[in-house]
């Protein structure tokens, strides 16, 4: 490295946390130029100037029981790491959420004597909270965007500061603009299956049954359903093909907010995406499956009343959650008819959804961790 100049790993393993640490590194380029990055990501990363010499989208996955087809491209995965961390000696590592990856390589880091920065918390308050110990010993500080994840921190003495969402440096719709839309004679119903294969094989089908039922009930409905960039489009077609609903349905490959901007409701798959949706007003109806042992041995480990963020943030059921067996075509579609019929109702929806934003700490996040980088830097 140059004089003055300092070398980065980042490590992000989910689209969403290659579009979060994309924004990081941007932030941190501008407030110091002489930066070298590298390491595990996607597209939003390397286009950010980040060097990737791991493919995120090679390990993804997601259930219990779906990692081990998974486990040799981990294991390369780590190894990969590993011998870059070795070689170039970082002065920080950075790590984005994947946590099962993500903390086995904390641990090689301190090993080196690498400063590590962990930015996007797993989800530890939910499951397995045995693994803040861990934390504890393998990461200098944790930056988390979740305001009930700083207490969690606190009360077991880990360094950390909440530095709000990162969905909220984007450009959102005004309140005023989202309340006086939706009502257009035809209503438009957003089908966001999920990101990744697997999920598009277990929730499309059920969504498009409720879609059907749902146009023997009511008039003047209209269909969208968002195709995620890390999903094949023709993987979405083979599934509408196969099924008896094909009117009236749109796939768009557009990004995700066109989603929020047409549509009345939408049906999503619990993730990052149902808080997306619920800083641009959009009601929703938040559903999941897995596999049979993953959704029994979660039962068992999940220690939240409520699996959508959405909810999690709110601290009170907001929007419908139906998991595995609930997940059936007649209840999200006796769930989106509700919402459908009672215009107030949905309108006050849409304003405690957008109460939401100040819960979530407003925008900046990306700025508040590039600091907290830096600052590690140059100790």
């Amino acid at each position: 490295m140059g004089k003055n100049q300092f070398c980065v790993v980042i490590l992000a393993g989910e689209a969403s946390g290659d579009q979060h640490g994309a924004k990081l590194v941007s932030a941190m380029q501008k407030k110091y130029p002489a930066l070298f990055f590298c390491g595990m990501g996607g597209d939003a990363l390397r286009q950010a100037g980040v060097r990737i010499v791991m493919e995120a989208s090679e390990l993804t996955v997601v259930g219990i029981t779906e990692v081990f087809a998974k486990i040799p491209a981990i294991l390369k995965g780590m190894a990969t790491i590993k011998n870059l961390l070795k070689s170039l000696r970082p002065d920080i590592l950075i790590l984005i959420d994947f946590p099962d990856f993500n903390l086995h390589i904390a641990a090689f880091a301190k090993k080196l004597n690498i400063p590590v920065l962990y930015y996007i918390s797993p989800q530890i308050w939910a499951w397995r909270q045995g693994r803040v110990k861990r934390i504890g010993k393998l990461v200098d500080h944790m930056a988390v965007i979740l305001p009930f994840e700083q207490r969690f921190y606190q009360e077991h003495n880990v360094p950390v500061t909440f530095v709000g969402h990162p969905l909220l440096d984007t450009n959102l719709p005004a309140a005023d603009q989202v309340l006086s839309a939706g009502s257009n004679e035809v209503k438009v119903i957003g089908l966001v299956p999920g990101s990744r294969d697997n999920e598009i094989i277990r929730h499309l089908p059920v969504m498009l049954d409720a879609a059907a039922i749902l146009k023997k009930r009511l008039k003047h409905l209209t269909f969208i359903i968002s195709h995620a960039p890390s999903v094949e489009r023709k993987r979405i077609q083979s599934v509408i093909e196969g099924h008896c609903l094909r009117a009236d349905i749109e796939v768009i490959s557009d990004a995700v907010e066109t989603i929020f901007e047409r549509c009345d409701v939408i049906v999503a798959a619990s993730g990052t995406v149902t808080l997306q949706a619920a800083i641009h007003g959009t009601p929703m109806v938040i559903i999941y499956k897995v596999s049979p042992v993953s959704f029994w041995l979660g039962r068992a480990l999940v220690r939240v009343p409520n699996i959508g963020l959405v909810n999690l943030v709110a601290g009170k059921p907001l929007v419908p959650e139906l998991v595995q067996h609930q997940a059936s075509g007649e209840n999200i579609a006796s769930a989106l008819e509700q919402m459908l019929k009672d215009t107030s109702q949905l309108n006050h929806l849409k304003q405690q959804l957008f109460a939401l934003r100040n819960v979530l700490g407003g925008g900046g996040a990306s700025e508040r961790v590039a600091d907290l980088a830096l600052e590690m830097l140059k100790r």
